[in-house]
């Protein structure tokens, strides 16, 4: 399998998230506003942000994985029964480690 395809599509995704993730960082950063309700409100949409960081966090983890795989020349095999992962799941879940079956097992 070519693996090239799905490598881009990591890389790209990286940079979009971690683009993302810098963002959320500097919203974060915003001092609070003088108002207590203000404050408040600021302090709800904080910890939805905060929510959104842990969430790229991980999906970070899980793509740098995929890289590290690719590069063992392990992508694409099912890390449960050692059978092929379909391209299609790989362009939808590029970071999948287990084929469909064994997901919906």
């Amino acid at each position: 399998m070519d693996v090239t395809p799905h490598k881009n599509q990591i890389i790209a995704r990286i940079k979009e998230l971690t683009a993302h993730m810098q963002k959320l960082s500097d919203d974060l950063d915003q001092p609070l506003p003088a108002d207590l309700e203000d404050q408040a409100i600021d302090l709800e949409d904080d910890e939805v942000l905060e929510g959104i960081g842990r969430a790229h966090q991980q999906e970070l983890r899980l793509l740098n994985d995929a890289l590290q795989r690719i590069e063992a020349g392990t992508y694409g095999i099912c890390q449960k029964c050692g059978d092929t992962i379909s391209t299609a799941r790989l362009e939808a879940v590029p970071y999948a480690m287990i084929c469909k079956t064994c997901a919906a097992s």
